[in-house]
């Protein structure tokens, strides 16, 4: 259930109507360094299209990333012939740079940018940014890794490309299919809230920006297109692949470190129906009760495999020492992913208490062999198994509670002032952005926006239970 509107928190997502002629709701941007031959029939074709196809008002907007030849020339003839076409210029080059410029100064709700060279057909343009007009979805992207994708390409870029996303899948543990498409679209309320957290300037902007949104609980829209390969691409394969690893290197510290904010944006856009009260019941309570309860009798499961293994070269006492302590280390890693939905900050925090909590069951598993030991001299390895099973259960119980009440527990004020301190350092990037872009032809054509979508809270934000 959503409420009260309040700074700081992301705004629904709603469906944008088609509002008046001249109030883009789309604005396509084409980033380009040294495309004098390409730019005139890109724009041609993609503004033919897009007046056929598109139903809603857009615009196009080329982003010079500091060309040295002709491109400035053809980019303001362009804007005077064509009045849904804008211009702007930056003196340093990087794609990454250039999205992040336009993007945070277009007043358009939907922002997509495309490659000048087109390799992706532009019949996926109104299925990639249907999801986002709709209030469906937060980003959209185009895969030609997809089963239904038709991509012509060589075989060096395509080994190339699976290589790429195979790494993101295993150090990043990304889901989205294909990261470099030159094809995408985010949500202007959500670009305004999410790129503040993007470094990148260059080509692994898009990887970085598509990775952070996921681990907030974004939702990505994926569509499946048809692509050929530009065989002119003046892309630097090698320099892109060895810069796009040291961001992969970079994020995943970070993330490893809990060192980004994605706590403030965490929660997803609009109704979610996780929000809804449910009579009787604590919020999240049933869901994490079943999620500790499977998490903890996988933890049992695998402290048992360890006590048997360590109580075959030591004592009791240590071999049961040693599987709770590995054991309590995964089962908190695990409850703070699965059961409470903790992403980003805070794990070495979260580990730290969890090993207090690991203290408390070591004194009762402990405890509980002392008592067998003392009432019997040698007793089976069964019956110590018993004991152990028992007194595990005692802990577990305890261990829920602690995790819910103290390791775990629903901070929503630190969760608003952190919130707050987002909104501020959107605020000073997006007038940064919008004080720049009255200098170039971008802003003379660009309205009001076709609808202002207001801040709304859901009753319950907790960062948590993200998805």
């Amino acid at each position: 259930m959503r409420t009260d509107s309040s700074p700081g928190t992301l705004p629904a997502r709603e469906h944008l109507p088609a509002g008046d002629a001249g109030m883009p709701v789309l604005d396509v941007v084409i980033p380009v360094y040294n495309e004098e031959k390409d730019l005139g029939p890109c724009v041609i074709r993609l503004h033919e299209h897009l007046t056929h196809t598109f139903p809603y008002a857009f615009s196009i907007t080329i982003a010079d990333n500091a060309s040295t030849d002709a491109t400035p020339r053809v980019a303001a003839r362009l804007a005077a012939e064509i009045p849904e076409v804008g211009t702007f210029r930056l003196e340093q080059k990087g794609r990454g740079r250039a999205l992040r410029t336009v993007w945070s100064a277009s007043r358009a709700p939907v922002l997509a940018y495309m490659d000048v060279d087109l390799s992706t057909d532009l019949n996926a343009l109104l299925p990639l940014v249907a999801p986002l007009i709709s209030g469906h979805s937060d980003l959209a992207i185009g895969s030609r890794l997809s089963r239904s994708s038709r991509v012509v390409r060589g075989a060096k870029r395509e080994f190339i490309s699976r290589t790429y996303n195979l790494i993101l899948r295993g150090s990043l543990q990304a889901r989205f299919s294909d990261a470099q498409c030159g094809f995408k679209a985010i949500r202007r309320d959500v670009a305004q809230v999410l790129l503040p957290l993007v470094e990148d300037t260059g080509w692994f902007f898009d990887t970085e920006m598509l990775v952070l949104a996921e681990r907030a609980g974004l939702r990505i829209h994926e569509v499946p297109v048809d692509w050929v390969d530009d065989p002119d691409s003046t892309v630097h394969i090698v320099r892109t692949a060895t810069e796009d690893l040291k961001g992969v290197w970079r994020v995943g510290k970070a993330l490893a470190t809990g060192s980004l904010p994605l706590d403030r944006i965490t929660r997803p856009f609009g109704d979610d129906p996780r929000d809804r009260e449910i009579q009787d019941v604590p919020r999240g309570l049933t869901r994490q009760l079943v999620g500790f309860c499977v998490v903890g009798g996988l933890s049992t499961l695998f402290y048992l495999l360890l006590y048997s293994a360590f109580r075959q070269f030591c004592g009791s006492q240590i071999a049961n020492a040693l599987a709770l302590l590995v054991s309590a280390v995964a089962n908190t890693a695990a409850n703070r992913r699965l059961t409470f939905g903790v992403r980003g900050g805070g794990a070495v925090r979260h580990q730290a208490q969890g090993l207090v909590v690991f203290a408390i069951g070591l004194a009762l598993t402990s405890g509980s062999l002392a008592a067998l030991n003392a009432a019997s001299s040698d007793p089976a390895h069964s019956t110590e198994l018993a004991v152990l099973v028992a007194a595990n259960l005692a802990a577990t119980v305890l261990r829920f509670l602690l995790f819910r009440a103290w390791v775990f527990p629903d901070r929503q004020d630190s969760y608003d002032s952190g919130a707050t301190c987002d909104t501020r350092a959107t605020n000073d990037t997006q007038a940064t952005y919008d004080t720049r872009a009255t200098h170039g032809t971008y802003g003379a054509h660009r309205g009001d926006p076709t609808v202002r979508l207001q801040p709304v809270r859901p009753h319950h934000t907790d960062p948590r239970e993200s998805r």
